[in-house]
């Protein structure tokens, strides 16, 4: 039977690890090659392409910063080489918020997270597209943000602002890209056993409280968001385009509960 990506290529930054490891896995099993990027667990990284390989796919791995515009240039020229096309982006890498409220922020914090999260996500889509264009071909863009572009947590503003940003900017290229048979849409995870939640990975009794807030009563697994990925990247969601999959056990719905 035919695989769900049997013949595509896809890039997926931040698959060193997390979601973004368990999604390049999950293609690879359905049939597509993989570009794993990382910024800097190379160790994490390589272990991601030895399971793309164990699959039967090919696979590259390259240290990147996609907060630098030359950096995203690079690593697409470098891609190109290796495979000749992309069909499918993932733009999974992020980093969190700190804990420091806003009116304590350094500039840098802020100028760190918006340029990772947000500019990142930009520079890799807008290339993404030229590529597609020159080769007159169709093709499906992922993002993924975080529940935090509805819910605001103290202490997180600038990934709040950048994951909410996030979600507009996959509204406005779905409207863009429609016409182009380029797909667009954004998965939203809540709590999710990866390193952004690494306390509630070691710790079984940090974790139980935290769990308390999802009405499964339970953290979700990167496997979980990869098959949502998948879908996403596949023909099964040719006629999806500009929505939001919500991965968090039902926490959303908790807004406005108890007031």
């Amino acid at each position: 039977m035919m695989k769900k990506l049997e013949g595509k290529v896809a890039l997926i930054t931040g698959s060193d690890s997390g979601i973004g490891q368990a999604s390049a896995i999950a293609f690879a099993k359905e049939g597509a090659d993989v570009v794993v990027t990382y910024h800097s667990d190379e160790e994490g990284a390589q272990e991601t392409l030895q399971k793309i390989k164990a699959e039967g796919r090919k696979g590259i791995v390259i240290q990147v910063d996609i907060s630098e515009e030359k950096e995203v240039e690079e690593m697409f020229d470098r891609s190109l080489q290796a495979f000749g096309r992309l069909d499918i982006l993932m733009n999974n890498a992020a980093i969190n918020g700190q804990g420091i409220k806003v009116a304590e922020m350094p500039t840098e914090n802020w100028d760190r997270a918006i340029k990772t999260n947000l500019y990142g996500t930009f520079f890799c889509t807008r290339r993404f597209i030229k590529e597609l264009r020159k080769a007159k071909q169709k093709g499906k863009i992922i993002n993924v943000s975080s529940v935090h572009e509805e819910i605001p947590a103290a202490g997180t503003a600038e990934y709040c602002a950048s994951k909410g940003a996030v979600r507009n900017f996959t509204r406005v290229l779905a409207l863009e890209l429609a016409e182009e048979g380029i797909n667009v849409n954004n998965i939203a995870p809540g709590m999710i056993l990866t390193p952004m939640n690494q306390e509630a990975i070691d710790d079984k009794s940090a974790r139980e409280e935290q769990v308390q807030h999802i009405p499964m009563k339970r953290a979700g697994r990167p496997e979980e968001i990869a098959k949502v990925a998948v879908f996403l990247a596949s023909s099964d969601s040719d006629y999806v385009t500009g929505s939001t999959y919500v991965m968090d056990g039902g926490l959303m719905q908790q807004m406005g509960q108890g007031a």
